[in-house]
């Protein structure tokens, strides 16, 4: 008599399945859930994700973009298409707005994403939405590590790292008071490398800067900056063409690119594998202001 055939799960597979799971269980436990989707990678394999939780019935929650203002073209023209596509409900949180009400206040150095706090708690408050879903991944960094799937925050928004639930045996607490929110990361046990054979397995669409192109660029810094109407070159600084892509999609003021040539998402898959720094790391301006410098803006109430 034959041996029935091992059943054997992928570990993509296995990923897959579990975030799917923290989907369900927020849906499950809370009321008004969010998804905060910028046209970004992680932000589209979430989108992804939620469309296979829910399938073949809609996603049963709207999705939110906190804007700066200071947006790659691209990366807005995919996001209000996929949206349409797909015909989510977009809440879109305008820092622009907020700083013609006085709600917040431009810094010198020109970044706004110290300034995306107090919007996006704003519309949190506006919105009522006790869980919001993100894609933060743990090994980003280092500030990212000591974070749960269920992340508690307060009525004011903020994050201690001191006081965080256990989830032992994968069981999630999303108990919570009026005016207290948790934050969801599906994708904590993800990697970069994960997502991009995600994206290479379903195929999905992304923004094109996330591919190698022409662009032209300065160096700030040790990294690369596109020259836009955000970054303009300063005293000393030369402007050149170079070939690069996009390993993450910020704020256009502070989001660097990399030297590349992967034109694919095979080509990227290789240039990922043998990286060994981060995509923010290598690329986010704002997080070189300090060691601590995320750690720090999540005990405000960033993402």
């Amino acid at each position: 008599m034959s041996q029935p055939a091992a059943y054997r799960v992928s570990h993509l597979d296995a990923l897959e399945a579990e975030s799917v799971f923290v989907v369900r269980e927020v849906v499950a436990e809370l009321e008004r859930p969010v998804l905060l989707f910028s046209g970004g990678k992680d932000s589209i394999v979430m989108l992804r994700l939620a469309e296979k939780a829910f399938a073949p019935a809609r996603i049963p929650f709207p999705v939110m973009h906190v804007d700066t203002g200071h947006n790659f073209p691209e990366v807005l023209t995919y996001r209000n298409r996929r949206v349409a596509q797909m015909g989510l409900q977009l809440v879109v949180a305008s820092v622009p707005e907020a700083l013609e009400s006085g709600l917040v206040r431009e810094s010198a150095d020109g970044m706004r994403n110290r300034i995306q706090t107090p919007v996006l708690l704003d519309a949190v408050e506006k919105y009522r939405f006790d869980a919001l879903f993100g894609g933060a991944r743990r090994d980003e960094e280092k500030a990212r590590a000591k974070e749960r799937v269920f992340s508690f925050r307060d009525d004011f928004g903020q994050w201690d790292p001191k006081n965080q639930r256990p989830e032992l045996w994968a069981l999630y607490n999303g108990r919570h008071h009026p005016g207290e929110s948790i934050r969801v990361f599906p994708l904590s046990n993800w990697t970069e490398l994960d997502v991009w054979h995600y994206i290479a397995r379903e195929r999905l669409e992304l923004p094109s800067i996330y591919y190698a192109h022409q662009r032209e660029v300065v160096e700030r810094d040790g990294m690369l900056y596109a020259v836009n109407e955000f970054v303009r070159p300063r005293a000393g600084e030369v402007p050149f063409a170079a070939r690069v892509r996009y390993r993450t999609v910020g704020d256009a003021s502070c989001t660097a690119a990399v030297r590349s040539e992967a034109d694919t998402v095979e080509k990227v898959i290789e240039e990922v594998a043998a990286t060994r720094v981060t995509e923010r790391g290598a690329t986010r301006g704002d997080d070189r202001v300090s060691e601590a410098a995320m750690e720090d803006r999540k005990r405000e109430g960033y993402f």
